[in-house]
């Protein structure tokens, strides 16, 4: 059996460090500061972890010399780096674009067109192709046209007129239809982003009755129609309303049929129980973090490391409550978060330096890697039990039938722990402010 450890411990300068470390035969005696690891209980499989193709990524990637252009996508999509296999892509322009942009101004879409998106975006998608030609793709709009809102307006809201359903259906089809055609399958889409929220950006209102409306009398016939195979996602907002919303929509067998799953994002707490209660009332329907990121500030190490467990943290919890997959927001920004037209910048895992010459891995790059690099897709999410809840525990037994275990300390002190599984016990340390990760073979 062969057992390697993975540690990133920013006080020690550890980044996803790598060790083989040694078992010993399990026995019955030991009781205390036990980690149980339990490979025949099973829970959901997992689709994988990602990052989002936004404008401002594209954008912010093209500043860099072409060679290391290649080695930031190769630090994002290689078996190497973290392994990504997901890809969120906005359906049109959002808040992390530089400008305001839709594929069509005409009521009948004559003028459809997805060129403005080869000049940044699609040409990172088909960089990271080269690396990893198998990524899923989740697509979401902000807004529809102008001309198809109550408000006229691209931001601020406003909701999409009853007129134009028929016509929004055609238009996600015409977008699906366009990026096949450049080899990008869209694997997923969501009726819209964030359909709660009025914002300065970008967006557009849905009530719950509105959104089940428009996804299955429009757009599922109209995916259909087009011998389709996209799945369409509800919600795609946050999660302390995950369990309202899709019992509000979620109502009856036509809409069990044409919605395949529920997305959400970060931004208003945990709510773990959130997404476990989802999970037990729609066994059969995907959960899918799309979202997430932590506020832009200049370096400060506290800052790093309070990130990288937000990250930690967020993908323990989702995970271990039943989530599908784990996406996060933008995939790489300028120094100062961004370019974003309307300031609203934020961090991501990786940032460009000011003169635009290399990159930073800040630390929740490192954060993610624990669990995008070792827990493959396909995988399935595996029982376990810990002594303390000082510890936070998470379980995977991979499609090769190794095992990724991770523990992440977020405590000011450190804790010993023996984790046992089957015939074997690890013992070991974890700092504090430390996360570690084993893959046993």
């Amino acid at each position: 059996m062969e057992i390697t450890k993975f540690e990133t411990n920013y006080k020690r300068k550890l980044f996803f460090n790598k060790s083989k470390v040694k078992s010993k035969k399990y026995e019955n005696k030991i009781e205390f500061q036990v980690i149980n690891i339990y490979p025949e209980i099973t829970y959901q499989t997992i689709i994988g972890f990602g990052g989002a193709f936004t404008e401002a990524t594209g954008y912010a990637l093209k500043q860099l010399p072409v060679e290391k252009q290649s080695n930031l996508l190769y630090d994002y999509f290689s078996k190497d780096g973290l392994n990504y296999n997901m890809g969120r892509l906005p359906i049109g322009s959002s808040d992390f674009s530089p400008k305001s942009y839709s594929y069509s101004y005409k009521e009948d879409l004559s003028d459809f067109s997805i060129d403005k998106d080869k000049e940044y975006i699609i040409p990172t998608i088909k960089s990271a192709q080269e690396i990893n030609p198998n990524i899923l793709f989740v697509s979401s709009p902000w807004s529809p046209p102008k001309f198809m809102k109550t408000n006229k307006m691209l931001t601020l809201g406003g909701k999409l007129q009853e007129k134009y359903r028929q016509t929004w259906a055609k238009y996600f089809v015409k977008y699906i239809k366009s990026y096949n055609n450049e080899g990008i399958d869209i694997k997923y889409i969501t009726v819209q982003n964030e359909p709660n929220a009025t914002q300065i950006w970008e967006s557009c209102l849905y009530t719950p009755q509105q959104e089940a409306d428009f996804a299955i009398n429009y757009l599922f016939p109209a995916l259909r129609q087009n011998n389709i195979n996209s799945k369409i996602l509800i919600w795609d907002h946050n999660k302390e309303k995950l369990l309202t919303r899709s019992k509000s929509e979620l109502t009856n067998n036509r809409a069990l049929e044409a919605i395949s799953g529920i997305a959400y994002h970060y931004y208003t707490g945990d709510h773990f129980e959130n997404i476990q209660l989802t999970h037990e009332a729609f066994p059969g329907k995907l959960l899918i973090h799309t979202e997430g990121c932590t506020g832009y500030s200049k370096f400060n190490p506290n800052d790093e490391v309070h990130n990288g467990e937000i990250y930690g943290h967020d993908i323990l919890g989702d995970l271990n409550a039943g989530a599908n997959a784990y996406i996060d927001w933008n995939l790489v920004l300028d120094n100062k978060g961004g370019p974003n037209h309307k300031l609203n910048y934020c961090n991501s895992p990786i940032m460009i330096n000011k003169d635009g010459s290399n990159y930073i891995k800040n630390l929740t790059y490192y954060y993610i890697k624990h669990f995008s690099n070792i827990i493959m897709p396909g995988t399935k999410r595996i029982g376990f039990s810990k002594y303390t809840s000082d510890i936070e525990v998470t379980s995977f037994k991979n499609p090769d039938s190794s095992i990724a275990i991770v523990l992440m300390n977020r405590n000011n002190f450190s804790k010993e722990y023996t984790i046992c599984l089957g015939d074997i016990s690890i013992h070991d340390n974890l700092d504090s402010h430390a996360i570690v990760s084993y893959l046993i073979k």
